[in-house]
């Protein structure tokens, strides 16, 4: 893959995101309320969700037409290019149900399934993390790397939780072995942050069971290029059953430990 079609790839997605950033951080209506449920009652879409989505593959399609698509609220094709988008229009939906500012847009560009371009668009934070493969992760103009990986007993740990009880259940039970064993564990409730903080060094490491492409393609990238390991189960990629991020010298101890435990059940 060429450097500019990289360079391209990437300009939209800053382009795309920024704009649907702005779209929801200063329309969010004040009634804002559901508009319908997924998985459970509690996983959620509102009409800004549904608008976002719609803004970007709108953008998308005219500026790349022909890329394939992958949406989490049901933007989906196949294209014809061998560039996919995969789109997560507010990554953090209950976050930004309650005004809570841990939500992001999330957007990512693979060819041929692997993660090219990744960028995540966080408002409220006014911050936008990018990466290019092989070119590094930037937070703005900041390169970003990972912190020096510390013991597994003193390491900050990012998590996140499903939204079926019985996930719930057994998520509990993890975090439950798990807690006494680390530092301290984080719950921001949007896995794209989370995954940047990781690169920026804000979390030793993170792990959740029961991600999407679209929740983790960009900011996976993100943090590979800030320097740490990404991974599902030994010797697995990051995949719905389990994701797992942090600095190499940490990830085999953490990812053992949540392979110990069972991490990727229920």
């Amino acid at each position: 893959m060429s450097d500019t079609l990289k360079a391209e790839l990437l300009a939209v997605a800053l382009e795309a995101a920024d704009r649907a950033g702005a779209l929801l951080r200063d329309g969010r209506p004040a009634d804002l309320g559901v508009a319908a449920t997924k998985t459970s009652p509690i996983d959620v879409v509102t009409e800004m969700d549904i608008a976002a989505e719609k803004l970007i593959t709108g953008f998308l399609a005219e500026h790349r037409p022909g890329d394939g698509l992958l949406g989490e609220e049901g933007a989906s094709s196949e294209g014809s290019t061998g560039v996919r988008w995969v789109i997560d229009p507010v990554d953090g939906t209950v976050n930004y149900l309650y005004g809570l500012p841990s939500w992001c847009v999330s957007i990512a560009a693979e060819i041929d399934g692997e993660a090219v371009v990744g960028v995540v668009a966080a408002p409220m934070r006014g911050e936008t993390y990018h990466a290019v493969l092989g070119q590094g992760a930037y937070l703005g103009e900041r390169r970003l790397a990972v912190r020096p990986a510390p013991g597994l007993d003193q390491a900050l740990i990012g998590t996140g939780f499903g939204y079926l009880a019985s996930r719930r259940a057994a998520q509990a039970e993890v975090l439950r072995s798990l807690l006494p064993q680390v530092r301290d564990i984080r719950r921001g409730g949007s896995a794209a942050i989370d995954l940047c903080d990781v690169a920026c060094g804000r979390l030793d490491g993170y792990y959740e069971r029961g991600l999407n492409p679209w929740d983790y393609a960009a900011g996976a990238l993100i943090a590979r290029e800030a320097g740490a390991l990404t991974g599902g189960r030994p010797g697995e990629p990051a995949s719905t059953e389990l994701t797992v991020a942090a600095p190499p010298a940490l990830f085999e101890r953490l990812q053992g430990r949540l392979e110990e435990l069972g991490a990727w059940q229920g």
